[in-house]
């Protein structure tokens, strides 16, 4: 575990848990909910990495370069490939001081996902808040396909509010897989501050999202951003004590989109960056 702190932040990383977070904390209030010590994997953390994709692969198959790849699947989400691997990989610890820490991982070509590639965080607190950058280098000789997101679990009280301006949204068949883009209203639509009880199950992408959230809780609140992405994925399950409000580069299953659709995916050249950052803040 690595402690991070200043000011009124505390954050608790779990590096060998998929790089993930355990707690974070501001004036001892959690932000993000904490991990238990019961904890089963990242599904039970505080914010995991997603990378080299986000969310579902149809199936785990997908055709790039004209040749069809078949990847596996995360135990009880079968049948769809989920969340890349960086979530399912233990980092190594890079660089560490008392506010800031980088984390990273490598991985070698293999059935999991066929080209080489490496990934950092970046994990930084000041007084404004915690942020984290999260990269994927390709270091394949081969272009790749390649995708990013970050999963907070961002912690939810009785009376939450939840604003965030997003027009569009995915909806998706019974396997969560997207069917078709439509008004986000015809799921949910955040852009006028729901109250969380009212707010239906949700666990749907949302498009052309401005890059900001707020999360308010009876008298102090929360603001996620994430200027680069446009697309946002919103878990709420009902009853839950958290609400996940992820900034991702690419729609589900973007790797079974059709060629001329804007999906979001980037196709890196050997030795090429691809970055998306998230800072979470907090406010009385």
């Amino acid at each position: 575990m690595i402690v991070l702190e200043a000011g009124d932040w505390r954050v608790v990383l779990n590096p060998g848990l998929g790089g993930s977070l355990a707690h974070c904390t501001w004036r001892r209030r959690p932000v993000l909910r904490p991990t238990l010590p019961t904890a089963n994997g990242p599904l039970d953390t505080a914010c995991f990495p997603l990378v080299p994709y986000a969310n579902r692969i149809d199936n785990g198959r997908f055709t790039f370069g004209g040749r069809a790849y078949a990847l596996g699947s995360p135990p009880g989400f079968e049948p769809h490939a989920l969340h890349g691997l960086g979530w399912r990989s233990s980092w190594a610890v890079e660089t560490t001081g008392p506010a800031e820490a980088a984390l990273m991982f490598q991985h070698r070509g293999d059935g999991e996902w066929p080209w080489d590639y490496s990934a950092r965080q970046r994990i930084g607190l000041s007084e404004a808040g915690l942020q984290i950058t999260l990269s994927m280098t390709s270091e394949d000789g081969l272009p790749q396909p390649a995708g990013l997101g970050l999963h907070p679990y961002l912690q939810r009280l009785p009376g939450d509010r939840l604003t965030l301006l997003a027009p569009r949204v995915w909806r998706v068949d019974e396997t969560q897989i997207p069917r078709d883009l439509t008004a986000a209203s015809t799921v949910f639509d955040w852009s006028d501050g729901a109250a969380l009880p009212e707010a239906p199950f949700t666990d749907h992408t949302y498009e052309d999202w401005d890059g900001t959230a707020r999360l308010v809780h009876p008298g102090w609140g929360v603001t996620l951003t994430s200027p680069g992405a446009r697309r946002v994925h919103v878990y709420a399950p009902q009853n839950a004590d958290f609400i996940c409000v992820e900034p991702v580069s690419h729609r589900p299953d973007a790797l079974n989109a059709p060629a001329d659709e804007p999906s979001g995916l980037a196709v890196l050249q050997p030795g090429q960056t691809l970055s998306l950052s998230m800072t979470i803040g907090a406010f009385a």
